[in-house]
């Protein structure tokens, strides 16, 4: 089965709202590109009827980036509706039926963690399960007890190699260029390692609050909702070492390497901090001890990165919203000219978004006779947004069963593993206001190593790329 494709796709929450936002939008996408040809299922227990199902897709595409008449059209005709309670075995019958001459289905189960169990028990008891692969959405678990117990409970249904567990984050195309510009150059190589880097800063910021979604981030906090995901993921693509072949497991072992060399945190390396206003949102307890920011430092342990701080950051209601990395590196080991040391080090700029560009910090010589330099930035490369979405190309690689950009359950461990220490409430919320870089408190984390670096506006790093 490993190679062959998926024939059949159907998602549990047809009407949900992550079936609305992402998955129409990337049904639609791929039909309209041609790499969408099978039935389509939807199964809810909302919707009415077929007709009722197909409105609501429509509607979803409506709000979501618009409807393509030809694309809908298609993709319209091949969906079918099994509506049905989760827990019932009439349902799983009736998709059985649906499915029909289909062999290979794929199931997204866009629903929460806790009806997984329910739904997979419910594949495996009807025979739906047979050659099938599965979705599972973030988030996986909320520590590491609950992730080890939500991997046996897919275990059970499903072999780890059925098992695709999304993380929209990894589709995205700067995290995938950055993988890209890592392996595809050899100048990196000789001083990618704590020879030559002094320190790695990752600054993940938003300038918007919770959106009215303050029940829920109750339940996650900045740690959990970013932190043990998507900027974990990031240290291991930055740190991994070059995958052996081109298999999609030889990239997921180094990477899993990678995470399980990061050393667990402590209280002591993390600041976390709370915007003043959020207790004040809908659905959020006025005593609430949730951080909306966080400040980390991290280490690994490897050969390659031994002694390397680095300096996570993450936060909502900051100035910007901005994903950027800073690879800062050593200062030349003899000081020939007066002035080097009092400047900024040489570096490497990653900006994953919104705007996306890849920089080198250099120093060069200013005319005249002085032998005086000044700071430049050398735009490497620039891309203004991604051409497909990162839900249209994960959907992709797992109909087709290519598991390279998906989380395995070793690491999915691993991570939590690394925050494991930090996440009962281990260090105290640090107030701070609305567009600020956080509260006071987070210098602590990098004192000794330099100052933060704050991400610039778009327009200002549209500018500083265009230069």
């Amino acid at each position: 089965m490993k190679n062959l494709e998926s024939d059949a796709f159907v998602f549990f929450g047809a009407t949900g709202d992550l079936a609305s936002k992402q998955i129409y939008p990337a049904l639609q996408a791929m039909t309209r590109r041609g790499h969408f040809d099978m039935p389509i299922i939807g199964v809810a227990r909302s919707a009415e009827s077929l007709d009722e199902l197909r409105a609501h897709a429509c509607e979803s595409l409506e709000k979501h980036g618009g409807v393509d008449p030809r694309a809908f059209a298609t993709l319209s005709a091949r969906l079918q509706y099994v509506r049905g309670d989760y827990s019932s075995q009439e349902t799983f019958g009736r998709l059985r039926k649906a499915l029909g001459r289909a062999s290979r289905p794929i199931y997204y189960l866009a629903i929460p963690p806790s009806s997984f169990a329910t739904v997979a028990e419910g594949l495996a008891s009807s025979g739906c399960d047979k050659d099938a692969r599965v979705v599972v959405e973030k988030p996986f678990g909320r520590d590491l007890a609950s992730a080890q117990a939500l991997n046996r409970t897919l275990r059970h249904s499903f072999p780890e190699s059925a098992i695709f567990r999304i993380d929209h984050y990894l589709g995205k195309e700067p995290v995938q260029n950055l993988l890209y510009f890592r392996f595809a150059n050899s100048f990196l190589e000789p001083i990618w390692n704590s020879t030559y880097v002094r320190s790695v800063q990752i600054t993940m910021a938003e300038d918007f609050g919770v959106q009215g979604r303050g029940l829920f981030y109750e339940e996650v906090g900045a740690i959990r909702d970013v932190v043990q995901n998507h900027i974990l993921e990031i240290v291991a693509l930055l740190t991994m070492e070059a995958p052996i072949g081109r298999e999609p497991d030889g990239l997921r072992d180094e990477k899993q390497r990678a995470l399980r060399a990061m050393r667990p945190l402590v209280p002591a390396d993390v600041v976390r901090g709370q915007f003043q206003g959020y207790r004040n949102e809908k659905g959020v307890a006025r005593n609430s001890q949730v951080e909306t920011f966080a400040a980390i430092r991290l280490y690994i342990d490897t050969w390659r990165w031994a002694g390397v701080p680095f300096y996570i950051r993450t936060g909502k209601r900051m100035p910007v919203t901005a994903t950027e990395i800073l690879v800062e590196l050593k200062d030349p080991p003899q000081n020939v000219f007066n002035t080097i040391t009092e400047n900024q080090p040489n570096y490497f700029r990653f900006r994953l978004g919104p705007h996306v560009s890849i920089s080198l910090g250099a120093r060069v010589k200013m005319p005249g006779e002085a032998m005086a330099g000044r700071d430049v930035e050398l735009v490497v490369h620039q891309v203004s947004a991604d051409a497909m979405t990162p839900y249209e190309r994960l959907l992709g690689d797992a109909i087709r069963g290519d598991a390279t950009l998906f989380v395995r359950e070793g690491g999915v461990e691993a991570a939590w593993s690394v925050v494991e220490p930090i996440l009962a409430n281990a260090t105290p919320v640090q107030e701070y206001e609305p567009n600020t870089w956080g509260p006071i408190e987070a210098e602590q984390i990098i004192a000794g190593g330099g100052a933060w670096h704050n991400p610039k506006p778009i327009a200002e790093e549209a500018l500083r790329a265009a230069k």
